[in-house]
């Protein structure tokens, strides 16, 4: 698996995704996706499994030096205390003295947004995380998060699949040295079922799902989360470095976006998208 370096982090460019999984599915899957050779894993604290997450990468045996590890803040901590509070609570939940990214999950908050970027970045200061990033950010408030933290922001993880245009946030993305991390890649479950998608796959024989994700990691400063709670799929979802999309092939996944393609989109949490 190749890595994607995006301002000084270098993350793994496959993620394992842990969005809506039980502690159950937790215990039960995630040691099989890190026996499979999965190193980068995601969580946040709203999904209420940090703690089956930190159990299971501390009894893996794995190193944690290996280990890409990502957090992200919810947009309740409000005030520097409850913030800072929450991300200790995240690490003891965690069972690590640290995360490799830090991220804040969404753009509204009642907490500004100077605020929460001072506080990721006293929080890197301390060696409590390692990189700061951003969630579900337009480019506008890419450009705010950028010019208002002192460490570099590494990544912007968004809604990203066949269906949904992200030209223009990759692109701004890439020219500060910033990475995407694309969530959703499944397109809650159309992409498996998609004809265009499993026509390509035979050619390579693989699945339309292994086609969406290689589309995403090929782009650069692209980062893809899988997920999956099906053990038979584990391998599916990693095998998909030993093959490659030709240029037409890639042209081809693009043109299967659209203007209602957007599937994530709560009125209470989201920006003004691009």
């Amino acid at each position: 698996m190749h890595s994607v370096s995006a301002n000084g982090a270098n993350i793994p460019a496959l993620g394992f995704g842990t969005f809506r999984m039980p502690e159950e599915d937790v215990h039960r899957i995630l040691p099989e996706a890190l026996r499979i050779g999965f190193r980068h894993v995601d969580t946040a604290q709203i999904y209420k499994n940090e703690a089956a997450v930190g159990d299971v990468l501390h009894s893996s045996g794995i190193p944690r030096a290996d280990i890409f590890l990502t957090t992200k803040v919810w947009v309740d901590r409000v005030g520097h205390d409850a913030f800072i509070t929450s991300v200790d609570e995240s690490l003891a939940k965690l069972k690590t003295d640290y995360v490799n990214l830090l991220l804040l999950h969404w753009p509204q908050s009642e907490m500004p947004l100077t605020d929460r970027i001072g506080a990721l970045n006293e929080l890197r200061r301390a060696g409590k995380v390692r990189n700061i990033g951003i969630s579900n950010f337009s480019t506008a408030l890419m450009a705010e998060a950028i010019r208002l933290s002192d460490a570099p922001i590494v990544t912007n993880q968004i809604e990203y699949h066949p269906y949904l245009d992200q030209t223009k946030v990759i692109g701004e993305a890439r020219k500060t040295g910033m990475s995407i991390t694309a969530y959703y890649l499944m397109a809650d479950s159309k992409v498996p079922h998609d004809p265009a998608l499993r026509d390509i796959g035979a050619r390579h024989g693989k699945t339309a799902a292994q086609v969406a994700l290689r589309w995403a990691v090929q782009q650069k400063d692209v980062i893809a989360l899988s997920k999956t709670a099906t053990e038979s799929r584990l391998r599916e979802n990693f095998d998909i470095f030993d093959f490659a999309l030709g240029d037409g092939e890639m042209a081809e996944i693009h043109k299967l976006a659209r203007p209602d393609g957007r599937i994530v989109n709560p009125g209470h949490l989201a920006p003004e998208w691009d």
